[in-house]
């Protein structure tokens, strides 16, 4: 460590390793900056492109590749195309000067006739494929007649092969072109893009064919380092892919090297498979397949140069930067660096979201406080300047043309403000009556008494109408400002929701597939997304199963075992033919289990009745039970209670508080008529994983609990909904057990047994009379009982809920894997 120190810090002209490293880093990256700009930017790697496109041959006779090439390049990159051109021109003069004019000629009938024809085109990039193919196979035409004076039919057909293959080439150059910019590509590679992209490179190496360098091929070296490229970065599908189509193509090219298609086919496999072994396998896996395949090579010369190309190829594979191999695997599916990538953009995605939700949760939190600083229940300043607004118009009306004025409010001021209150205070108190002993005594004071006494009765009603409305908008506040909190918390609780990252379970799952399949059971995939107890969830994929139900018979009992808790089928899809998939979730099971029976009844027997009842499916593992019950009888009442019960359903679905979403529906209820059209409320939540309940009971009867031979009250003290605008909401909370009878009615029933002095005793010994534990009798012999006491007279609407608190027992029992793989064992 002090060395190293020395060697960093000693002025007498130590060399500092670390700053050496730092500016070759630094060096290699501006070099190869200034590599892409020369080549990618200015368009440099087009003209080597053309170079060796223009030199390349099908069969030893035909170029194919020259005017697709020109043509692609032309339209994607038009200030690029002099550049094509002036390559592909070159290429093609180093295997004559005919094959040179002849190249030449047909790009420049090919510009000709696309730019005269270009304003008839209305989609030129499917023009351009059959642009090519007529030019093509009338400039072979042509060149064949020049030649050789005439046509025959050998030309004509052969100008037909070479025009068809100019098509396709087209088509091949036009997905590959936009690839050579691919440091500025940021989506994935499709399939058919990276097809196109080995074709074009393949056809670009037979542009080496004839080529050496120390006897050794230059194509061979080439190709065998492309499909090392590729079996290193995307593994062995991509990689004997990338060996089949190069090798087609230069088998193509020169029928002699047919072999070299194999050679590169089973390099690929091989060198994808060994991955793992970073490049060191990928290369063993290339030198493998040319051991075993270079032995049975045809005029390819010996064993010797073969393996020599390979060696040749593989070091230029180990020269290759990682910066090259990781750039190029992050935008093809399937490469760890692909999901790496993905997941990255993901997981940004995620934060972004959560930040934004976190930042509207304050926004809402904000504007709650907002409104809540203004709402003050008791605002006394507010009053006096009521009162002040009050009198001063009485006065205006009464005490301005008075000839007293002066004496009552100048030298008598105290005096006359507070008669004049009092006065008010009682007329308000006394709905507009005032007693004797104070009208005497104003009499004695004031000239103009009972003007006075009806002009402020009359003010009177326009003070009451303003203080209503002031309360009202107070508790239009109150409402928004509880909305708004209530939105606030579910936003958040959303926002760290979304952070939570699915966690890695690879071990789980492995342990449960290979739990699954010992026992013989075919699982094609596992995912496991929360083990967490009692909220477990697991996806499988399982081949079709025939109906036979192996997954609630088997795989659930199966996974109860191992994971400790009951897992039941949550969802499953199945496929209707037998060669698909059936796609399962697993849950976990509730602790507990409501079983509910309900029995009403509308006054005089009609059709409508004034209650409403609900059992509501929670998130959460929460079920509600509700009755609301409508003033009055018949349709008005119903749609009240109905709409109670509704708009309570949606808030609390909506992951807001009970006690909020009580406040909330009471706060519309009362602000969205005029009406006295008012609703009782009683709700019953009950957590199913531990049987905890609560009820909120506003304006409602008492419910009651039967336990064994016990009756339990409920009973909380509220006011309907809709009466009071701001009002307090008292929770009443009870442990239920599993056996428990939870008992809910509507005042029809609890006060309607007829000669009963006390509603409650009288309930109290029906319900313990009861004999069975059914809930759907219970309720129907609670009915009857009331209706017989009434001698068959229904006075009101009547509801009944009875619901009864179970252990959720399986259907199944599960299967104990773990024990029978140890006794197999």
């Amino acid at each position: 460590m002090e060395k190293a120190e020395q060697t960093v810090m000693d002025p007498a002209g130590e060399v500092d390793f670390n700053g050496s490293k730092l500016e070759l880093a630094k060096g290699l990256h501006k070099f190869q900056m200034k590599m892409e700009a020369f080549f990618i930017k200015k368009g440099y790697i087009l003209l080597l492109i053309g170079f060796l496109l223009g030199r390349a041959l099908i069969l030893a006779k035909l170029t194919p590749f020259s005017l697709p090439f020109f043509a692609a390049v032309y339209l994607i990159k038009r200030d690029k195309a002099p550049l094509a051109l002036i390559g592909l021109t070159a290429g093609a003069f180093t295997l004559s000067m005919m094959n040179a004019a002849s190249v030449f000629g047909i790009c420049f009938i090919f510009l000709f006739a696309f730019r005269v024809s270009k304003k008839w085109l209305k989609n030129e990039v499917r023009a351009l494929p059959v642009y090519t193919f007529f030019v093509l196979a009338i400039g072979k035409i042509a060149e064949a007649y020049i030649v050789s004076g005439q046509l025959s039919l050998y030309d004509a057909m052969m100008a037909g092969v070479e025009a068809s293959l100019g098509f396709i080439l087209t088509l091949i150059f036009l997905q590959s072109l936009p690839l050579l910019s691919i440091s500025k590509r940021r989506q994935s590679l499709k399939t058919e893009e990276i097809v196109c992209l080995i074709i074009m490179l393949a056809s670009v190496m037979t542009g080496t064919i004839g080529w050496s360098v120390y006897d050794l091929s230059v194509e061979h070296i080439l190709s065998r380092y492309l499909v090392l490229l590729f079996a290193f970065v995307a593994g062995a599908t991509v990689g004997s892919t990338v060996g089949v189509v190069t090798g087609l193509i230069f088998s193509l090219a020169n029928v002699s090297s047919f072999y070299h298609m194999s050679l590169l086919a089973f390099s690929g496999l091989l060198g994808g498979l060994l991955k793992e072994g970073r490049k060191l396998g990928v290369a063993c896996g290339l030198l493998i397949a040319t051991l075993l395949i270079g032995m049975y090579g045809e005029g390819t010369g010996t064993l010797l140069k073969t393996v020599l190309e390979t060696g040749a190829a593989t070091v230029l594979f180990f020269l290759t930067p990682q910066a090259l191999t990781g750039k190029l695997a992050r935008h093809i599916p399937g490469t760890p660096e692909y999901a790496a990538e993905q997941q990255q953009y993901m997981r940004k995605m995620r934060d972004v979201t959560a930040q934004r939700v976190a930042q509207f949760s304050t926004v809402f939190q904000a504007l709650s406080k907002s409104f809540s600083s203004h709402d003050n229940p008791i605002d006394w300043d507010g009053e006096e300047r009521e009162m002040d607004y009050f009198l001063s118009n009485v006065t205006e009306k009464t005490c301005q043309t008075c000839f007293k004025k002066d004496h009552c409010w100048a030298r008598n001021f105290d005096t006359t403000y507070e008669y004049m209150k009092e006065i008010m205070h009682e007329m308000d108190a006394q709905q507009g009556t005032v007693s004797g002993r104070l009208t005497r005594e104003w009499e004695k004071h004031c000239t103009r008494s009972k003007k006075v006494l009806e002009t402020m009765h009359q003010e009177l009603t326009f003070y009451q109408a303003n203080l209503k409305l002031k309360k009202q908008v107070q508790e239009s506040r109150r409402l928004v400002a509880d909305q708004l909190l209530g939105v606030s918390e579910v936003m958040g609780d959303f926002a760290k929701e979304i952070q939570r990252e699915r966690e890695n379970h690879h071990k789980q799952e492995e342990s449960i597939l290979d739990a699954l399949q010992g026992f013989d059971i075919q699982i094609e995939q596992v995912e496991i997304y929360s083990l967490e107890q009692g909220n477990v969830d697991i996806d499988m994929t399982i081949p079709y199963c025939r109906g036979h139900g192996e997954c609630e018979k088997l795989i659930a009992p199966m996974l109860s075992d191992i994971l400790g808790e009951t897992i039941l089928v949550n969802s499953e899809e199945c496929s209707t033919f037998g060669s698909g998939s059936c796609y399962v979730t697993f849950r976990s099971a509730k602790a507990y289990a409501v079983e509910t029976g309900v029995a009403h009844a509308a006054k005089d027997g009609g059709l409508i009745s004034g209650d409403s009842y609900s059992t509501i499916e929670l998130g959460g593992g929460k079920y509600a039970i509700a009755i609301s019950d409508g003033m009055g009888n018949g349709e008005r009442a119903h749609i009240e209670s109905k709409e109670t019960l509704q708009l309570l359903q949606k808030i609390l679905q909506s992951g807001i508080e009970e006690k909020v979403a009580i406040k909330s529906v009471n706060s519309v209820l009362s602000l969205r008529t005029t009406d006295e059209i008012f609703s009782t409320l009683d709700l019953a939540m009950v957590d199913l994983q531990n049987a905890a309940a609560k009820f909120l009971k506003i304006g409602s009867t008492p419910s009651f609990i039967k336990r064994g031979g016990k009756v339990l009250k409920v009973q909380a003290s509220n006011l309907p909904m809709g009466i009071l605008q701001e009002f307090e909401v008292d929770v009443v909370s009870e442990q239920l057990k599993a056996g428990d009878l939870l008992i809910m009615m509507s005042d029809g029933v609890f006060e309607g047994p007829k000669h009963v002095e006390n509603y409650d005793l009288w309930m109290k010994r029906k319900i313990h009379e009861l004999k069975t534990e059914d809930p759907q009798e219970i309720a129907d012999l609670i009915m009857e009982e009331v209706i017989r006491s009434r001698s068959g007279l229904i006075e009101d609407d009547m509801t009944v809920v009875v619901s009864k608190i179970k252990h959720n027992t399986p259907k199944w029992a599960s299967i104990p894997v773990q024990k029978l793989r140890q006794k197999a064992n």
